[in-house]
This record gives C-alpha cells, sequence and structure tokens, in this order.
C-alpha cells in the first residue's frame, strides 16, 4: 500500500503502513545523538508514541526532547526496557555489545530492533527525491541551508538535521512528497551489526560532497578507508541525480570522473560550475558572489562567518536549484540567506560586551579549528583570542592530528586544553598529548595551559582571562558538553 501523492507519512517497517491513526511505541536507544533525537521527533509528529534513553542527557537535544513531551530515561536498564514493551527499538551507532539493553534484545528476542538508518530508507526516504549532504565539515549547516533555500522558494522539503538548527526552527519535517527530502549524511556507520555508512542507506537522488579528510578512526584505517565509503556513496547516484564536489578540495579531485551521473563542481577558481567571488567579512556581516555557468547569480550578504560557510552557502544554492529545475538552478532565489540565523553550537555567539566576546563551537577536526579561527581573526582583529579545546571525539582523543592541533591552534594568542574525555580507555602512547602540544605551542610563543580537570581548567581561565586588559574573544571547541565549563564562564563573566 503506498500513500496518496500529497501525503508524507512514517511508515513501520517491513510493510505496515503507519498513519496517526495507527500508532506503535518506538524507542530509541541512544536518543539524545542530534540524528537519533530529530528522527525521534519525526517519529513523535507522526503521531507515534516515543520514549528513549542515553547515557548522557543533556543539551540542546535534551531540552528539545523534553519539549516535544518525549520521555528520556538516563542510563540503560533491561528491566526498564521489557518493562516498556515497545514495538521496534531502533539502535544509535554509539551503542555496542555489553550495554544492558542489547543484550536483553538479543537474548529474549521478544522485540524487533533496527538501525537508525534502515528506519529512514524503510519509513522516509524510499520513495524521495533526496538530496544527501556529506563530507568531513559542515555537513550540519549546509543540509540546513539547504532545506532553507528550499522552503524561502515556496517549497515545502522533508528533512533530517543532525543538529539544532535556528533555520528552519526545527531539525526534522516530513515535508510533502512531491518536493525532496534533504537530509545529512554521516560516513559513521550505522550500527554494531550494520558497519556500512549511514549514508549507504540514503537512496541519493543528489550527492553534496563538502570535502574529504581523515576522521574517526575508531571506524577508518586511514584516509584511503574513507574515500572508499565515500566512493560507495557515489555509486549509488542516480543518471537522473549528481554529484556536487567541492572543487577546491584535493582528495575529491578523482570523484570528477563519475561517468554514470552528472558531476559539478563548487569552489573559488574561475573553471568550475559554480564560482564564488569577492568573498570579504567584517565583525557584522561576511559577503560574496556567486556565477553559475560564468553568468552572474546573486550577491549574498548575511551573518554567518567565514569562506567555509559562504561554500556551505553555494553547495546549497546548487543543491536547491537542482531540485527545482536541473536545466537552470541559478533561478533560485537566494535573498533568503541574509536572514539565515545558523546552528546552535556552530560558532555560536554565548555572550557580547564590550571588552569580552564568548563562542562556543561544535568544532573537532584540525582543519575546521583553523578554519573558524582564521574568520574569527577577520571579525575581531583587536581581540585577545582565547581558545580552550575539548579532545573529546573518539579521533580527537588520541594522536593522529597532533601536529594538525600544533598548527590550528597557533592561530591564536593563548590556548586552554582541556581533559581528554574518557582517557582511560586509551593507552597513554595513543592519547591526545597536550604537554606535547604547549611545548609546541611555546616555541611558537602562543602560551599553552592545561588542568587535571574541565572545572580546573575553568577556573584558571577565569582568573588569566579576567585579567586581560585589551578585548578578548574566548572560543569553545567541543563537541558534547565540556563538562559544563561553558555555561559556568558565561555565568562567571555576566554576573
Amino acid at each position: 500500500m503506498k500513500p496518496p501523492p500529497s501525503a508524507a507519512v512514517f511508515c513501520f517497517p517491513p510493510l505496515l503502513l503507519v498513519t496517526k491513526s495507527l500508532s506503535v511505541k518506538i524507542y530509541f536507544l541512544g536518543i539524545c545523538g542530534t540524528a537519533m533525537g530529530n528522527a525521534a521527533l519525526l517519529a513523535r509528529s507522526s503521531g507515534h508514541d516515543v520514549v528513549g534513553a542515553d547515557a548522557g542527557v543533556y543539551p540542546p537535544m535534551s531540552d528539545v526532547l523534553a519539549d516535544a513531551g518525549i520521555e528520556v530515561h538516563e542510563g540503560y536498564d533491561a528491566h526498564r526496557l521489557a518493562s516498556l514493551a515497545p514495538d521496534l527499538v531502533v539502535v544509535g551507532n554509539a551503542l555496542s555489545r555489553g550495554n544492558p539493553e542489547i543484550e536483553w534484545l538479543l537474548s529474549e528476542r521478544r522485540v524487533r530492533f533496527t538501525s537508525l538508518p534502515a528506519l529512514l530508507h524503510e519509513t522516509v526516504l524510499a520513495d524521495r527525491t533526496n538530496v544527501v549532504i556529506a563530507g568531513t565539515h559542515g555537513k550540519t549547516t549546509t543540509t540546513a541551508l539547504t532545506a532553507f533555500l528550499l522552503r524561502e522558494n515556496g517549497r515545502d522539503p522533508g528533512f533530517l538535521i543532525g543538529g539544532v538548527p535556528l533555520d528552519p526552527p526545527t531539525g526534522q519535517h516530513l515535508g510533502t512528497i512531491e518536493d525532496p527530502f534533504v537530509i545529512e549524511g554521516d560516513e559513521y556507520d550505522s550500527a554494531f551489526f550494520d558497519k556500512r555508512s549511514k549514508f549507504i542507506h540514503y537512496a541519493p537522488r543528489w550527492v553534496v560532497l563538502n570535502n574529504l579528510e581523515f576522521d574517526h578512526a575508531d571506524i577508518f584505517r586511514d584516509l584511503a578507508d574513507v574515500d572508499r565509503t565515500f566512493r560507495h556513496l557515489t555509486r549509488i547516484v542516480p543518471g537522473n541525480g549528481g554529484i556536487l564536489l567541492n572543487g577546491d578540495d584535493p582528495h575529491l579531485k578523482t570523484f570528477r570522473d563519475c561517468s554514470w551521473t552528472t558531476v559539478y563542481t563548487v569552489g573559488t577558481q574561475p573553471d568550475h560550475d559554480l564560482v564564488i567571488s569577492d568573498f570579504a567579512e567584517s565583525p557584522n556581516e561576511a559577503s560574496f558572489q556567486l556565477s553559475w555557468h560564468e553568468q552572474f547569480w546573486g550577491e549574498v550578504r548575511w551573518r554567518q562567518p567565514g569562506l567555509f560557510n559562504a561554500r556551505n552557502a553555494a553547495m546549497a544554492a546548487l543543491a536547491a536549484g537542482l531540485t527545482i529545475n536541473p536545466d537552470d538552478p541559478a533561478q533560485l532565489s537566494l535573498q533568503g540567506l541574509v536572514n539565515f540565523r545558523g546552528v546552535r553550537r556552530r560558532q555560536e555567539c554565548r555572550l557580547k560586551q564590550p571588552d569580552l566576546v564568548v563562542i562556543e563551537d561544535f568544532g573537532h577536526h584540525p582543519t575546521a579549528v583553523a578554519a573558524t579561527l582564521e574568520s574569527l581573526r577577520n571579525q575581531y582583529p583587536d581581540h585577545h583570542l582565547c581558545v580552550a579545546f575539548e579532545p573529546r571525539s573518539n579521533t580527537a582523543r588520541t594522536k593522529l592530528h597532533q601536529t594538525g592541533f600544533v598548527e590550528a591552534f597557533a592561530r591564536a594568542d593563548s590556548v586552554y586544553l582541556g581533559a581528554v574525555n574518557r582517557a582511560a580507555q586509551l593507552k597513554p602512547a595513543e592519547r591526545f598529548d597536550a604537554p606535547a602540544i604547549i611545548d609546541a605551542l611555546n616555541e611558537q610563543s602562543t602560551p599553552g595551559f592545561s588542568a587535571p580537570s574541565n572545572a580546573e581548567l575553568c577556573g584558571l581561565m577565569e582568573q588569566q582571562i579576567g585579567e586581560y586588559r585589551e578585548p578578548r574573544l574566548v572560543v569553545f571547541f567541543t563537541n558534547g558538553s565540556f563538562d559544563g565549563i561553558i555555561d559556568r564562564f558565561v555565568d562567571h563573566f555576566q554576573s
């Protein structure tokens, strides 16, 4: 049974159509991850009874789930799961064998379970025109931008964003089946029982490849291994779709030879299909121009910082334009970009005073950190730039990117390195080496500091940064909570 053409529904696999009149109970195991949380919200908005659990329950996703009336349990308990008696369990990719709820699912075999990507394919994506936004950096912002531009141009796209956007005003929406579905395409594996990258499930018509670098060292062996999974994604793009490449990324050059579909390049060089030119930024705005096949498309003036965000916008504009008019994507209006407010925790300003600005950013890879710092230097040339970094991601908390982090942090005036998250799980020889990074920074006349705990680091920052006489810009980089010290730091200087 297929839905009527104007309907967008959330179905229960494998063949049972679920509408608001036929609700099921879906349990999300690892619900506070941004992708899992937004998928749970998508199911909830379709009328299903949604509940979940996670080991770490913290904002912003925990707040969004609570506002939607979704019950979230902290910690994992097999007896509790059994008593809730869900119809289906969706297993997040952060969960593995040894988790008590997973062990119960496998031993009892009373409840069906699936991965999030498989659920999305069976319930939403199989019958949609899907735009999959992939790459090492910029996926969340580009996904939000693509959905935002389609809405600004009168369409009602579906979307699933791996973060908490300000625009669109929600991270998930079913949209109408005639319009595309825009989804953040993560290269991370799907679940402990399915080691394929998530985006392999997403049935792409259009694929955006923002960039390609080595990350997720817990899953991929090296850059060639990451390259391989991206090539698997491009292999399932149909002839009536296309691939949008960051033409400035040297690691993506060989992806231009995809003879089975159309490849479009985007970047700052004049030989690209879509050219970004005349980029400039100040504390109040950034500006740039876009030209499609040597014809002027439009000028953008907006509040999002950095050339990296200009590239995100260019990718999003071309992706949105191609879904509306493949023959002339430049018919898409760019006017709405002036109002785009971004995504929470992406260069998010937490405090702005005449002599102190505090920014929170999700950056956890040296390339992203370096690009953000370069942009902040342009915006705040007269400020003392202080960086606080939490080594938290599965790659950042290792030594793999030591040299890259030194080069990135050297763009700051002072650097504060937080405690390595889950340090006990790593051998000392493999662990992010804060003293070595600090020594390397000191050799370049960039003072570096660390502390045994993040709380102690925050105290050190409050004392030292409070003593600076010049205007200060403090940026916190973390893909987690940083043990709550960002809120503490902001509260300290607000009081």
